[in-house]
């Protein structure tokens, strides 16, 4: 028996490499009038809606013209309990954690506070066009259950991991090396690879996990080397320096995590903004990924990322909100802010590079590249329809806009989750018809 097929038609854009620059029209496909054919959760085929329609008889037509159909956006690095932490006012990193994020993330003990969360949180990815991401739980193990449970339900490709960690919190916060050991493998086998589920073995940052802990998250990352890692790295002075405090005998932060066997090209990196040389060498020679967080990295004022610097050794970097510290969900703003960041450092941001960076680019941080992050056959349909024109200004804006590079930036420079018009996970549509 056939699936139901749905046929999507809009202006297509996906890209097939990293465009090197606002020539560079080989690392893209735009078909102006194009179509993607989607049963049971996979694109089935992508082309010119004129090429497309006679193959797909019966199948049920969405026109989403003018607007551009892309890839569902991917977010690698935020907090799943800090929904509600999002807009605090006035701190650096560790006041901030513990005057606002560690109080709230007391409540994620709760399962029903947990799964309600959980709602929230994910129509907040999806109204914003995000259809992966990689997201920290809390300590507790049922924050890490309702996650899982929720991305089940909405058959969304999603990575989280509960949090490690033994010091330096609240003691509603804090687990054993043993019990976070136990948890993590537990949840490991429960989770990862059924459907669309993904683990992150997650020790929070040096700072809240002890050396006993550490050589526990470097067991599990032995005996799982299919699961993701992930964790907080130099992403502020006197986080840095509490780190040598804790850790002397480390040559550099980045060592605290090497020498207890984390660091693999499964290593997702948050922040690493103030970097030594050596741990510069250390990333490229490990293939482990930073994760550049600019609106976070703004609102706690930690510092600009190095881009061209980490590219240029040939780190592959990846790109993230960072919710709660990071100020929108919105997958374009954190790329507005990006823009910025980089622009302090007299570096650019082409918007072909920037829309690659949040599709097939996080998708090749994640190894994920033969399944989500871009529109081709036989690849996830996790799709984001973007409607250029969403707002007063955004239209005003269009009125003068006449190449694609154009029209992107004004979306990734004006847009947020009005410029999504629609978002599919697995081929479902998320948000309410406007």
């Amino acid at each position: 028996m056939t699936s139901k097929q749905t046929l999507l038609r809009g202006r297509v854009l996906s890209f097939t490499a990293e465009p090197q620059g606002p020539e560079d029209t080989s690392a893209y496909e735009f078909i102006e009038d194009g179509a993607l054919l989607v049963a049971d959760g996979m694109i089935l085929a992508k082309g010119s809606y004129d090429t497309l329609a006679p193959q797909a008889a019966g199948a049920e037509v969405i026109d989403h013209r003018p607007h551009i159909l892309m890839a569902g956006f991917i977010d690698t690095h935020l907090h799943f309990p800090q929904v509600q932490v999002i807009a605090s006012w006035g701190s650096q990193l560790l006041e901030w954690l513990n005057n606002y994020t560690f109080p709230e993330e007391v409540r994620f003990a709760d399962a029903g506070h947990s799964a309600e969360m959980a709602g929230h949180f994910f129509d907040l990815l999806t109204s914003h066009g995000t259809t992966t991401a990689v997201a920290y739980c809390s300590v507790h193990k049922t924050s890490a259950e309702t996650y899982f449970t929720e991305a089940a339900r909405r058959n969304m490709r999603m990575i989280g991991g509960k949090v490690l960690m033994d010091r330096n919190a609240p003691e509603g916060l804090l687990d054993t090396p043993l019990s976070g050991y136990d948890d993590t493998k537990e949840l490991i086998a429960k989770y990862h690879g059924k459907g669309r589920g993904m683990y992150a073995i997650t020790p929070r940052f040096a700072i809240t996990s002890t050396p006993g802990q550490m050589e526990m998250a470097g067991a599990l990352v032995q005996e799982h080397p299919e699961c993701y890692v992930q964790t907080h790295l130099s992403e502020n002075h006197d986080e840095i320096a509490f780190t040598a405090e804790l850790y002397p005998q480390a040559r550099d932060y980045l060592d605290v995590y090497q020498s207890y066997g984390l660091l693999t090209e499964k290593m997702l990196l948050g922040h690493s903004i103030h970097l030594q040389p050596r741990e510069i060498d250390a990333l490229a020679e490990t293939k482990a990924k930073p994760v550049f967080c600019p609106t976070s990295n703004l609102f706690l004022g930690s510092g600009l990322f190095d881009d061209a610097g980490l590219r240029s050794r040939g780190i592959t970097n990846a790109i993230a909100t960072d919710i709660g510290a990071g100020t929108s969900y919105s997958m374009l703003q954190t790329l507005n802010e990006g823009y910025k960041v980089l622009q302090l450092q007299n570096q650019k941001l082409h918007p072909l590079r920037a829309f690659h960076w949040i599709t097939r680019g996080n998708a090749v941080a994640l190894g994920l590249e033969d399944k989500i992050g871009t529109l081709d056959a036989g690849t996830e349909a996790d799709i984001v329809v973007l409607d250029s024109r969403a707002t007063p200004a955004m239209d005003l804006r269009m009125q003068r806009a006449e190449t694609l590079s154009e029209e992107l930036f004004i979306l990734q420079t004006l847009g947020d989750d009005r410029a999504i018009a629609q978002t599919y996970a697995a081929g479902k549509p998320m948000k309410p018809a406007a």
